[in-house]
């Protein structure tokens, strides 16, 4: 089957009619089908909120490659303080499913110390527990991040940046891409606006200088999006760069593998379906609810939508990478629509079919 060329061009429209500054990178069996910008360069720098976890995550999972971090493990068998109020037995597998127990229920006030990383870290170990560990999948949108990058840190003896950059940005290409902004780069970035009385407390909070040059796991890459489809197309790749191998496919494939839950998060209150350290495509669990990724994405498709203002993911049963960046924060349903109603568009364009996998 072909490409159908109309649909992207609909896509592109509904971006364009929107008014919000964004990129869009469609990449189909490895090329570029769709590479544009509006209102901004190619190479401005989007804060992508949640849509930047996958980059933590995965640099998680190559420690685990090399065998300096058991996925299986308690967190707290490398964080000792971690273990405070009936943390003990929180595995970092379950923190990178969402599946630890964390909850949302002090994200206001992680949210306020999210540039400061000793303190960010000190209200993480210091937090209770929301719910027994591995019981549901809940949403950790900040604390969980922190954990991550606590493990990074405590397992190599280097900062958060310094290892995800040697580990993972190094070694795929991915020069635009930076967890903190340098302060050289500001001028590239893109101001986040917002559209709502909530979307404008966030840009609000993340325009700050101070914020953008941060080091935080969970929040805090600035990327383009031609750079986070090639981090995507590694992954399609089964973690390789051309003929540079990034990391093991079997790292891929169970990074990517369903964490076996239900479906329906707890935190969030809508159906997601989540691997460890990413969110998967496929039918929701509640009628007349939308994956971000699109109606008709695969089940294996998988990636990471950003508080509905940015989402990269990539389906393998399409061969199909799309990143679409926006600067535009609103309220989160009529935007999770908005971003689902353009992947729409772009499956529609894009035949399903047997691709290269991340088992491969």
């Amino acid at each position: 089957m072909q490409l159908r060329p109309a649909r992207l061009d609909e896509a592109v429209r509904m971006i364009r009619a929107r008014g919000a500054v964004a990129q869009l990178v469609v990449l189909h069996r490895g090329r570029p089908v769709l590479d544009r910008a509006f209102g901004c360069r190619p190479d401005a720098l989007f804060w992508t909120f949640s849509a930047g976890k996958p980059v933590t995550a995965m640099t998680v999972h190559v420690l685990a490659e090399r065998r300096l971090l058991d996925l299986d493990a308690p967190v707290a068998s490398v964080w000792p303080d971690f273990a405070a109020r009936g943390k003990a037995a929180v595995t970092v597998r379950q923190v990178l499913e969402h599946r630890a127990g964390l909850g949302a229920a002090r994200i206001a006030g992680d949210a306020l110390v999210l540039a400061d990383r000793e303190r960010a870290t000190a209200r993480v170990a210091a937090a209770p527990l929301v719910r027994e560990p591995g019981t549901a999948a809940g949403y950790s949108p900040l604390a969980a991040g922190f954990v991550l990058g606590e493990l990074i840190r405590r397992v190599t003896g280097s900062p958060e940046r310094e290892v995800v950059q040697q580990l993972l940005l190094d070694p795929a290409g991915l020069g635009d891409t930076h967890l903190g902004l340098p302060g050289s780069l500001l001028p590239r970035a893109v101001p986040v606006r917002g559209a709502s009385a909530l979307g404008r407390l966030v840009a609000a909070r993340v325009n700050r200088p101070a914020v953008r040059r941060a080091v935080i796991p969970s929040a805090g890459l600035s990327t383009t999006a031609r750079d986070l489809a090639a981090f995507y197309r590694m992954l399609l790749a089964g973690g390789r760069v051309g003929r540079r191998r990034v990391l093991a496919a079997s790292t891929v494939a169970e990074a990517v593998a369903p964490s076996g839950d239900d479906g329906f998060d707890r935190v969030a209150r809508y159906p997601i379906r989540w691997s460890a350290g990413f969110q998967l495509g496929g039918p929701r669990a509640v009628p007349g609810t939308v994956s971000p990724m699109g109606a008709s994405s695969s089940p294996r498709a998988f990636g990471h939508n950003g508080s509905n203002c940015c989402i990269a993911w990539a389906d393998p049963d399409r061969d199909l990478v799309v990143v679409h960046l926006t600067n535009r924060i609103g309220w989160p349903l009529p935007d999770l629509r908005f971003h689902a109603a353009v992947a729409d568009r772009i499956l529609a364009a894009v035949p399903s079919e047997p691709a290269t996998s991340p088992n491969t």
